[in-house]
């Protein structure tokens, strides 16, 4: 069954900007053509020197996905004018979200380098830190932030996320309250109560979980790790509810479908079960854990070819997945 995810030397650039800074074609097309960032193409067009420009058009292209796009404009702002650290931010975040670690590292030093008090450089370099369990540097980072201003809901958050890191979970809860103290519709500290109360098994986590739906209604999680909660107390009518309506918001969401075949099966509806699974091998057709599960409920059900079938879908899928192959023993069907 799957399980609830708990959710992350300096190189000094030189300040000084070009003496002759160099001018760069505006496109118009494809996504360019958007009314949103057509509006700021125009004012390029006009200024096409202009390196806050560049940067606002790169930022609303990440805003809509547009990374490739988002990463040119924002290297053309620092082209542009090299005295911005949030330029230098901007690209690193980007190359960060796209697993590309050690490239981040060089803009967000770079950043701190012309700006050393820039919160935000530090703050993005501590998200970095925290996610390679760098743990002792990301406290630096964070500290310096914290030292300009004692009430940085995001600084408090990283905290509470790199003392989550050490299994220090007492920490980690002040940190995330002391976050939500100083801005109580902070999502992700709201969100990383509500997890770790759910895996303490103490109910204060539906409190947590319900206000962080409350924050942003968009993310499916805060219902999900309500049925989680709910499941594992074996409250399964509950936990139904809750996937039941992470369905409705979201009719993508793989895991609601996958934990209510679960249930189903432990209530001996297999046959619902299978089409629970049936969902999630559509969402996730490469999920083997979906094949595996509608596979037992074929064999439960006597219905061999199926489940055959599944549990060599699920082996195709991960070689090292044990369960389909005992499967597939019991069945007497070799691999």
């Amino acid at each position: 069954m799957k399980k609830l995810l708990y959710l992350f030397s300096c190189i000094v650039l030189a300040a000084a900007c070009r003496e002759h800074k160099p001018s760069f074609t505006v496109s118009k097309e494809g996504v360019f053509s958007r009314p949103d960032i057509a509006s700021i193409t125009a004012e390029l067009e006009k200024q096409p020197d202009n390196a806050a420009l560049f940067f606002k058009r790169g930022a609303a292209l990440s805003g809509i996905g547009e990374d490739s796009l988002a990463l040119d404009d924002f290297k053309k702002a620092v082209k542009l004018d090299s005295t911005k650290a949030e330029y230098f931010s901007a690209i690193g975040q980007l190359m960060f979200e796209h697993k590309d670690i050690s490239g981040s590292v060089e803009w967000f030093r770079k950043a701190i380098a012309i700006n050393p008090k820039d919160p935000v450089a530090h703050l993005k370099f501590a998200k970095m830190l925290v996610f390679t369990n760098d743990n002792q540097k990301a406290f630096t980072e964070i500290n310096i932030v914290l030292r300009q201003n004692p009430y940085n809901a995001e600084a408090y958050f990283l905290k509470g996320l790199t003392y989550k890191n050490l299994k220090d979970t007492n920490r980690a809860i002040s940190s995330f309250q002391t976050s939500v103290q100083v801005d109580p519709m902070y999502y992700q500290s709201v969100l990383q109560l509500g997890l770790i109360y759910s895996a303490k098994q103490d109910s204060i986590a539906l409190k947590y979980l319900d206000n962080a739906f409350a924050i942003d209604s968009t993310d499916m999680l805060p219902l999900y790790a309500k049925g989680m909660f709910f499941q594992d107390h074996n409250e399964y009518e509950r936990a139904k509810d809750m996937y039941k309506a992470c369905i409705l918001h979201n009719p993508q969401y793989g895991d609601a479908y996958f934990n209510t075949g679960w249930i189903l099966m432990h209530q001996d509806s297999l046959e619902k079960a299978v089409r629970q699974f049936d969902f999630v091998t559509r969402i996730e057709p490469e999920n083997p854990e979906a094949y595996y599960n509608r596979g037992l409920c074929y064999e439960l059900l006597h219905k061999k070819e199926q489940a055959v079938s599944d549990y060599r879908q699920a082996i195709e899928f991960d070689n090292t997945y044990t369960e389909p192959k005992d499967g597939l023993k019991r069945l007497g069907a070799a691999q």
